[in-house]
């Protein structure tokens, strides 16, 4: 599986396309009885089972599509370089690295290489904003008991 460079936001044609798209399928899901229905592409009417887990994921990825979000389909337990672990969080590659040796985000060392799961990666990325969202909150509750916020 590839990992796209350059992620994209839908165009406002497809957002409309998924907007249908998602109504349907959603609509369709809810009467299937099969936990591997069949379905059809109508241009080649080539008829494809597809395990219906598959399908309420592509329900979810046409809900992002909808709602003019971009989205990348990134495999369970995908490891990452420390270069594209910085990327993701927007930090420079020595600060992840000092990150790694405080142990705030686990990794494994192959070689002089060091490896991050994805998903840790993400979980840090989650953690800050959620640290930075609350130090905004304190910042805006402090301004107002001092008055700063008064005409």
């Amino acid at each position: 599986m590839e990992t796209y460079k350059k992620i994209n936001k839908p165009s406002k044609d497809e957002q409309r396309l998924a907007i249908e798209s998602y109504d349907a399928l959603t609509s369709v899901i809810q009467q299937l009885k099969s936990k591997n229905p069949e379905i059809e592409i109508e241009e080649t009417q080539e008829r494809i089972k597809i395990p219906l887990s598959a399908l309420k994921f592509l329900g979810e990825i046409l809900k992002a599509m909808s709602q003019g979000k971009p989205f990348s389909l990134v495999p369970v337990a995908t490891e990452v370089t420390t270069q594209k672990a910085a990327e993701i969080i927007g930090c420079s590659r020595p600060h992840l690295v000092k990150l790694l040796e405080e142990g705030q985000i686990e990794y494994t060392k192959i070689g002089k290489h060091r490896r991050i799961k994805f998903e840790d990666v993400i979980r840090y990325k989650t953690k800050m904003k959620e640290v930075q969202k609350q130090n905004i909150i304190d910042i805006m509750k402090s301004d107002e008991e001092l008055g700063l916020y008064d005409s």
